[in-house]
């Protein structure tokens, strides 16, 4: 029988107006709350600029939130898979330095991208890729979807929303896809664990499709001090889950989860707590308890 407490009613990722999300760190907090949400993370991408405000709301909602960060890596010919950091010391200056230093890569790439766009003939609407402290695709994708200059081209391509154009333009080996070149995984993990954090593998049936390759790839990322799977998504099916659940049972990792929310218009992450546990027993470990 097991001796696992019952977690929190839990959600551990989640993203504010400081990345890709639609809403201000305070407000996503009190959505969490109001859905029900005890223990909550913000993890934008490349930054915790979010979390003083986002840590002050959950005071004030009664939640616990647990510092967290989203870093995107790059891992052989895998160029965007995301390592997520619980429990960080979020005010860590060697942190924040290296959180700057990834900042430029998305910069420079996102700019380049942009290039890439306008020599295909595109027109940016360059207030959607202003203003943000950690700039990304999405962002990319609004400037080109809101200028009404591309309206007649996008409607010819069948592109209506994100969902059309990423595929189109915006993914490996499509005509405007610049490559982040760094950190690695193992580099991210390492920059986690500096800050005092763990490190969890954010939604690995969202980047790669094959099993084998996918279990592989936790072995391989166990091996240099990952301690996590997020196993729980919104977009993982049964199957995906209990074989991500297995192989942490069996590595001791922990077991985590989320609904990615990044706002309530959001084509799929619009909702708290909208994945399943599926009768199993996630392992949160650290994340919440400081």
């Amino acid at each position: 029988m097991s001796t696992r407490l019952h977690p929190p009613r839990f959600d551990l990722q989640a993203h504010s107006t400081h990345s890709d999300g639609a809403l201000a760190p305070a407000e996503v907090v009190r959505r969490a709350a109001a859905a029900g949400v005890e223990l909550l993370a913000l993890t934008d991408h490349d930054t915790v600029g979010g979390v003083p405000e986002a840590a002050r709301a959950a005071q004030a909602a009664g939640i616990r939130l647990s510092p967290a960060v989203e870093l995107s890596s790059v891992h052989g010919e895998h160029e965007d898979l995301h390592v997520l950091g619980y429990e960080i010391d979020a005010g860590d200056p060697a942190f924040q330095s290296a959180l700057e230093d990834f900042r430029a890569d998305r910069g420079r790439r996102i700019g380049a991208m942009a290039g890439r766009l306008r020599a295909l003939g595109f027109e940016l609407d360059d207030a959607g890729l202003e203003g943000h402290e950690s700039v990304g695709r999405p962002h990319l994708a609004d400037a080109v979807l809101a200028h009404p200059a591309n309206a007649a081209r996008l409607e010819e391509e069948g592109i209506a929303g994100k969902r059309e154009l990423f595929p189109a333009y915006l993914v490996p080996g499509a005509p405007a896809y610049v490559a982040r070149s760094r950190p690695t995984v193992e580099e991210a993990i390492a920059t986690v664990h500096a800050a005092g954090g763990a490190a969890v593998w954010a939604h690995p049936f969202w980047n790669l499709d094959d099993d084998g390759e996918t279990l592989r790839a936790i072995e391989a990322f166990a091996d240099v001090g990952l301690d996590g799977v997020e196993v729980f998504y919104v977009t993982h099916t049964l199957e995906q889950v209990q074989r991500l659940y297995d192989a942490c049972e069996a590595q001791g990792l922990l077991s985590t989860g989320s609904a990615d929310f990044h706002g309530p218009d959001h084509e799929l992450f619009h909702s708290f707590r909208a994945f399943d546990l599926h009768g199993l027993e996630p392992r949160l470990g650290p994340i919440g308890e400081r």
